[in-house]
């Protein structure tokens, strides 16, 4: 795999190829003022009894959503227990100082074509994660443990006694990734998560609420989610991103630096000339379809509602067996999950198979490609 790093003007774009195939996309906009992951001491500014949330003044000019379900209280003996029990207003009050960590991202619209629909304040929670490679540090679990992704009873067990065994990676989420990694890798890197998070929380402090830390940037997301992947080169074209890339790998992927390469793109005046050069523009336009097309000659159509992702397989022009099509779009449905970063409730039609065994073999393929 191949991770390719960009700029259009200003904004940093990011993919992950492999033998030609787009499997990750990530673009940090430029005029974006909040980004998912970023952490702020922020401030109360009001609370909604409707909505059982609070309004939170996060840097002098954006606000953030924090729902009931995203308070975390601190009890006495240090633990951190969930919110949502009792009213957000008897939890939190206007003017208190909180730390929160944003889940969306917001661009200011402008001002002669905005939406008022689309002008929402972006979800902020008080269940901050400092995410790294393998390892997820996350200040406000009670304990540490395995990431949900891994199925296999007989690996989470191993994988939880393999963290009960390790100084220094309490509190720590260990990512799908992880499994097969060296132990002093995991604990290297709990600390420095463990680290990070302690040096951030002395800046908790005072009445002006500010931005603190800022999270995962686009290079940092898909090498992450590229983690359990072998990487066998990452090209730039700016070198202040060379430059970026070689900083975060020295600290959190160390067998990555010397697999960054720059790289002079002919025709460089061109909007993402490597991108262009290595035929992915088609198939990042792709992802603004309702659908995507499967080998086999079927087709995937996608809608996205406000209450579910709604999944539909056809056949067209496959005439392959009922399971030989739906294992094909299981793969591709996954690939199109990530790419196009959806989430929620996802109901997926596919094509009638009259065979418990066959379903049962479609279920196995859609756990693999997850």
């Amino acid at each position: 795999m191949e991770i390719l790093i960009e700029e259009l003007e200003g904004s940093l774009w990011i993919a992950a190829v492999d033998q030609g195939r787009l499997e990750g996309i990530e673009v940090d906009p430029v005029f974006e003022e909040v980004r998912a992951g970023y952490i702020y001491w922020g401030k109360i500014s009001r609370i909604d009894t409707a909505l059982d949330a609070a309004f939170v003044d996060l840097d002098g000019t954006n606000t953030g959503l924090l729902h009931n379900a995203d308070v975390r209280i601190k009890d006495k003996n240090g633990s951190y227990r969930k919110g949502g029990a009792e009213a957000i207003g008897k939890a939190l009050r206007a003017g208190q100082m909180v730390a929160v960590q944003a889940k969306d991202g917001f661009i200011p619209q402008d001002p002669d074509h905005a939406d008022k629909d689309a002008a929402k304040n972006p979800r902020v929670s008080m269940n901050i994660a400092l995410p790294g490679r393998y390892l997820i540090h996350a200040p406000q679990e009670s304990d540490h443990r395995v990431s949900r992704r891994i199925r296999d009873k007989k690996m989470r067990a191993q994988l939880r006694a393999m963290l009960d065994s390790m100084a220094g990676c309490d509190r720590c989420i260990l990512r799908a990734a992880a499994a097969g990694i060296q132990t002093d890798v995991l604990v290297r890197e709990g600390r420095i998560l463990k680290a990070a998070w302690e040096g951030m929380s002395r800046y908790f402090t005072g009445d002006e609420p500010g931005l603190i830390f800022e999270g995962p940037n686009a290079f940092q997301r898909v090498v992450a989610d590229q983690a359990g992947r072998n990487i066998s080169r990452i090209t730039v074209t700016v070198m202040d991103h060379f430059q970026m890339a070689e900083e975060w790998c020295e600290l959190y992927a160390p067998d990555l630096v010397t697999k960054i390469v720059p790289l002079e793109v002919p025709g460089m005046d061109v909007d993402l000339a490597l991108f262009e050069q290595r035929d992915l523009i088609g198939a990042i336009e792709s992802l603004f379809h309702p659908y995507a097309l499967l080998p086999g000659g079927g087709t995937v159509i996608l809608q996205e509602t406000a209450a579910l992702i709604a999944i539909d397989v056809n056949r067209g022009a496959d005439t392959r067996s009922a399971l030989s099509v739906n294992r094909e779009a299981a793969a591709e449905i996954a690939r199109q999950i990530r790419l196009r970063n959806l989430g929620g409730i996802v109901v997926v039609d596919f094509l009638k198979m009259k065979k418990k065994v066959e379903a049962d073999q479609l279920v196995k393929a859609l756990q693999a490609a997850f």
